[in-house]
């Protein structure tokens, strides 16, 4: 039987932030079992972690429908795991989108993961991407803010991304789950990524992920690593760029990701914190 933690990441209050599922062990563990474990456990990601060396791991991610080439918050709550047992410090994780490295390091009484992201990418959306998006989400392209042109970014996975023109029409969160499920599967989306811009350096967000059968994630590294490529591509990095994403808010379950983004470099770095959730 496989041994399951469950860790809340980008946070420090087990909470808040986004809830994941880690296993340690899963040498042996075939992927239908692993994609019934991930649907059992029902957060929106566990993360399954084999030894492949000296603090170096293969690591896959299954959301309860599917399985994802990488999530962010899960890879954030299993380095915290690691840390924990083997002590902070670096760890190597082979993710099916790529090498991504890891550090770890005490923070007072909690850990602090900063993990470096694949290389990022992004290109504009379509026309018709866009207006299956905004019909799907049922946003009228008005409240789009100008300055912000949509796009498709990936740090691993692609998103959708969209910049709201007010703080309250991200607030406003009501879509079309099947519309925008098929939209995204056939795009290979796994997230839409609904931004808005406090001001240079806070950004508020949320995920709709239906493809892995959940509303909306409260914290998407993957995501707010892809940020990250999409204000580089903007020439929005002309020097070094610290962000703090803040997700979760409307849930209930505020999360908050540190990003890095230096304008000489693809791959972006994600910081955030991750605390295991007390069972009962």
């Amino acid at each position: 039987m496989a041994e399951v933690h469950r860790y809340a990441a980008f946070t420090t209050d087990p909470a808040r932030g986004n809830p994941a599922g880690v296993v340690l062990d899963a040498q042996g563990l075939h992927d239908t079992r692993m994609q019934a474990i991930a649907a059992e456990i029902g957060y929106s990601e566990t993360a399954f972690a084999r030894s492949a060396g000296d603090r170096r791991f293969a690591l896959r991610f299954f959301s309860p429908r599917a399985e994802v080439a990488f999530c962010g918050h899960a890879t954030i709550a299993t380095a915290v795991a690691l840390a924990e047992r083997l002590g902070t410090g670096d760890l190597v994780f082979d993710t099916p989108a790529g090498e991504v490295a890891v550090v770890t390091a005490a923070d007072g009484d909690r850990i602090r993961a900063s993990m470096r992201s694949v290389a990022t990418r992004s290109r504009p959306a379509t026309s018709e991407e866009l207006e299956q998006a905004l019909a799907a989400l049922r946003w009228p392209a008005a409240d789009l803010a100008d300055a912000w042109p949509p796009h498709v970014a990936s740090a691993g996975n692609d998103h959708l991304v969209l910049v709201a023109r007010s703080r309250e029409r991200l607030a406003r969160l009501d879509y079309d789950f099947t519309a925008l499920q098929h939209l995204m599967t056939g795009r290979g989306w796994t997230t839409v990524q609904l931004l808005w811009a406090q001001d240079e350096e806070v950004f508020h967000s949320r995920n709709p992920f239906p493809v892995g059968g959940v509303v909306e994630d409260p914290a998407t590294g993957a995501a707010a690593a892809a940020l990250g490529g999409y204000l580089r591509e903007l020439g929005l990095v002309p020097e070094p760029r610290r962000l703090l994403v803040v997700q979760g808010e409307d849930m209930g379950r505020r999360s908050e990701l540190w990003v890095d983004v230096r304008p000489d470099d693809a791959h972006v770095l994600v910081t955030g914190h991750a605390v295991p959730i007390p069972q009962q």
